[in-house]
């Protein structure tokens, strides 16, 4: 082996060079061994995986466990929001808080909540009959607790020019009961039978109020209309198995009967399902337990083992048809294995950077977990299982045997007596030839169309402004979207589209959005409120909100009451003999903490309650508020917390889904540049940075505008994407960089020649997959359908469209390798006059 110097080339250039061939022939050399071991062993590598996908499927079957901690699983994981609550919590218990206006200030544990909404014109609050009757029905139930909250009214009209914002009408109203199932695990189990009912009960009053519009929820909803995706999507899923599988085969046939290789496309589907299901059996014997985040494993194992199914074939048919069928399939694995080892190493590297404790949202990281442990299984069964498949279908080609029926192809004389039907099914479709095609196998349809249509018409120059132009509209567009990103994510969109949780949370939104929940606003040291500076601090902190303060309460007390407090014991003194004995103010006991030392009383802590007013966008706005609030309690002299039960899925969720992006694309991005002199060619790597990043940020923006949110589900749909455009752009420009046609445009066309088939093959199939996620009422499947189909769109364009012509125009020159052709011709041409000189004879022979 020997390298030649280019002029004028530096000699670190040429030892770079010999690196890069050295290690590309030392990869392609282990794949080839590699190869040969699978096709002299094949019942071997085809019996392990079965064993394996037999113990761990049944395993899988008897361990299957539902998640049941929505909170865990989509709330950010460290976050202050918890904090908050358990500083919460430890001051002012809610098994001790007696006030039944703001006991949902903290995790309210078991409850049941009813909307009843009037008909459109209609006032709510001349429906009290109804109203009242619901409310003795929910009452009666048995283990329900005696107090309820009747704290909003929705779709408020008030009486114009009212000083005290006296109500005219209503069009909804909502009513909170709460259990007490606090300590003990008897008492939850009683609470949510209770819900159960509660849920009976309010489907059973709608049917007999057809003049109220009843939407309930429970403490358990989120988790059952969370969960009720994985039910819905069961059937789908089968049926996108089922499209796969028949897309898969189609695409694998031909009308050569010898060649076409239907069942290997059919083999290799089931060989990627096999793998999912042993990578579910690993997931749950290591105690996991099924979320329906979960759902998109399928989908993602699947983008990319089919890749490297339908590149093996397509390395199959690149191979020599006059080799035993042994050497055939080690010329495969040499030809493909280098490629897909590496694109499967970047799936893992990325996805486990998901699952590193840099995560913050649980989902994603089990998610992440179990995409690493389908990639490694997915790989191992390609190699093994599928190709042991692959060897015993070539043997059968190479002993003449029928792709489908496994019987005898029989010779041409005896086709010649037989009716044309049996001529079609028969042929291999070159028998009635007088010659033999140097590659048979370009019959394949998908081939042959690249060859003969689609390559001369991409590369045609009357084409390629047109290219241009499209590509400048994707990328105005993806640029839009991506400046109208924002942190809109919702726990709604996980949900069942059609469950009754959405129903609520939709009314709720509509009717209830002119205020935000009520915020605790929790005082955690002792303080001086008898002081005016202390108070005229607290009046700026509450300044914007509608506040329930016993602050505000007693100080107005004290000056209807003529009381002088200027100092601490008369300010205590007053408080506990006179205001909170006076039935209006005693449920404020409960907002104040009292400590004794020796004879003399001290606040420790207290709180209060802000509601801000909002608009349409409430998560937005409160988001804002928590934002605002917090570096308040850091810089002002009085130290306070405020917490309500959403902040712990609102605090910094922006922060938590685009970090695990930010991972993923950095790791992408480094093992990339670390590999930019060591593989194939640097200029390989640099044209795949710049066709990823661009199709990563298509995805992202044209997501945003298809009013996408960024959420869990999203977030883990980018990270696919990253893995999905390298799966297919690699190949596409390893094979380009290192072609040696004369052209540019002749390497494109041969690289659309050996991997444009197995592209197309592997998207179309990935793409009419997608199709059934359209019938599950979820939105966690829409959103999955979205990004999905956004992810292979924007991955054909770039692999069939944009490159094809852009690779035209910018390096690597190809022009080193025209003129080392030319040199290597003209040196032949000299040779070959010498030896006709030196043998004139030899010309009449010839």
């Amino acid at each position: 082996m020997c390298f030649l110097r280019r002029p004028g080339a530096p000699a670190s250039w040429i030892w770079w060079r010999m690196l890069r061939q050295v290690l590309r022939r030392g990869l392609q050399s282990f794949c080839h061994r590699l190869g040969l071991c699978v096709s002299r062993h094949p019942v071997f590598f085809l019996t392990v995986p079965a064993v394996l996908t037999i113990t761990f499927g049944l395993s899988a079957l008897n361990r299957f466990q539902p998640e049941g901690d929505l909170e865990r699983l989509v709330a950010p994981s460290h976050s202050l929001a918890k904090i908050e609550r358990s500083l919460a919590s430890s001051l002012f218990p809610l098994d001790q808080s007696k006030s039944q206006l703001y006991s949902d200030l903290h995790t309210p544990g078991r409850y049941g909540r009813v909307i009843l909404l009037s008909p459109p014109g209609d006032n709510i609050l001349r429906q009290a009959e109804g109203i009242l009757q619901t409310h003795r029905a929910v009452l009666e139930m048995k283990d329900g607790r005696n107090s309820f909250i009747g704290h909003q009214l929705g779709g408020v009209v008030e009486v114009p020019n009212s000083k005290d914002q006296r109500v005219k009408s209503a069009r909804a109203i909502q009513i909170t009961y709460y259990l007490q199932t606090y300590g003990s695990a008897t008492q939850d189990l009683i609470g949510e039978k209770w819900e159960n009912e509660f849920c009976k009960l309010m489907r059973k009053l709608q049917e007999e109020h057809q003049d109220l519009q009843l939407y309930s929820l429970a403490s358990f909803s989120l988790w059952r209309d969370f969960h009720k995706t994985s039910i819905l999507a069961r059937s789908k899923v089968l049926v996108s198995l089922v499209l796969i599988l028949t897309t898969a085969t189609l695409s694998s046939s031909m009308k050569d009967c010898l060649r076409g290789k239907p069942f290997l496309g059919l083999l290799g589907v089931l060989t990627v399902c096999i793998s999912i299901v042993t990578a579910a059996g690993i997931f749950f014997i290591t105690d996991g337990k099924y979320n329906s985040t979960l759902l998109g494993i399928p989908f993602f194992a699947m983008g990319h083992g089919t890749k490297g199914v339908f590149e093996l074939l397509s390395g199959w048919r690149r191979t020599k048809e006059n080799l035993p069928f042994k050497d055939r399939v080690a010329d495969a694995y040499s030809d493909v294995m280098v490629t897909y080892t590496m694109t499967s190493s970047l799936y893992f590297i990325t996805f486990g950077m998901g699952a590193s404790p840099f995560t913050n949202i649980e989902a994603v990281k089990i998610f992440c977990q179990n995409m690493c442990v389908s990639i490694l299984l997915n790989y191992f069964y390609i190699f093994s299982f599928f190709g042991s498949c692959l060897v015993f279908a070539g043997q059968l080609e190479q002993n003449r045997y029928h792709s489908i029926f496994c019987c005898k192809i029989p010779s041409a004389e005896y086709l010649d007596r037989k009716p044309v039907w049996f001529q079609t099914v028969m042929s291999d479709g070159h028998q009635q030839t007088s010659h033999h095609e140097t590659n048979p196998y370009q019959h394949h349809f998908i081939q042959h169309f690249l060859r003969e249509h689609y390559n001369e018409w991409i590369t045609n120059i009357y084409v390629k402004p047109f290219v241009v132009i499209l590509y400048l509209i994707y990328a105005s567009f993806s640029f839009m979207g991506c400046l109208q990103i924002s942190d809109r994510a919702n726990i709604i969109n996980l949900l069942a589209s059609d469950s009754p949780s959405v129903s609520y949370a939709m009314v709720q939104q509509k009717y209830f959005s002119n205020y935000s929940p009520v915020i605790g606003f929790y005082i955690y040291e002792p303080l001086e409120y008898w002081n005016s500076s202390v108070q005229e601090d607290l009046r700026r902190l509450c300044s914007g909100f509608t506040a329930v303060s016993w602050v505000e309460q007693y100080y107005q007390f004290l000056k209807v009451s003529n009381i002088s407090a200027n100092n601490k014991s008369d300010f205590i003194s007053a408080l506990q003999s006179s205001f909170l004995k006076k039935p209006e103010f005693q449920h404020f006991r409960n907002d104040i903490i009292f400590s004794k030392a020796g004879d003399e009383n001290n606040i420790i802590a207290s709180r209060l309650y802000l509601v801000a007013r909002t608009s349409r966008d409430k998560q937005k706005e409160v988001i804002q508020v928590l934002e605002k609030l917090r570096p308040l309690s850091l810089s002002k002299s009085i130290r306070f917390i405020v917490f309500n039960p959403s902040f712990v899925f609102m605090d910094h969720y922006g922060l938590s889904v685009t970090v695990p992006v930010l991972i993923a694309g950095f790791g992408v991005l480094l093992v990339l540049i670390l590999t930019f002199f060591l593989v194939i060619h640097p200029l390989g790597n640099f044209w795949l940075i710049l066709s990823v990043t661009s199709i990563e940020l298509g995805v992202l923006g044209l997501m945003t505008l298809w009013n996408v949110d960024m959420d869990c589900i999203s977030l883990l749909c980018l990270i696919y994407t990253l893995n999905f455009a390298i799966d297919h752009c690699a190949p596409l420009l390893y094979t380009f960089v290192l072609a040696t046609e004369h052209t540019r445009t002749q390497c494109i066309k041969t690289s659309l020649q050996e991997h444009g088939t197995a592209i197309l093959q592997n998207v179309t199939s990935f793409l009419i997959g997608l199709v059934p996620l359209l019938f599950v009422p979820s939105n966690l499947t829409f959103t999955l359908f979205k990004c999905l189909l956004l992810t292979g769109g924007c991955t054909l364009l770039h692999c069939f469209v944009i490159l094809p012509v852009f690779l035209t125009f910018f390096p690597p020159s190809k022009k080193h390798h025209k003129k080392k052709k030319r040199a290597k011709r003209k040196e032949r041409e000299e040779i070959e006059c010498i030896e006709i000189q030196e043998n004139p004879d030899h010309v009449t022979t010839v």
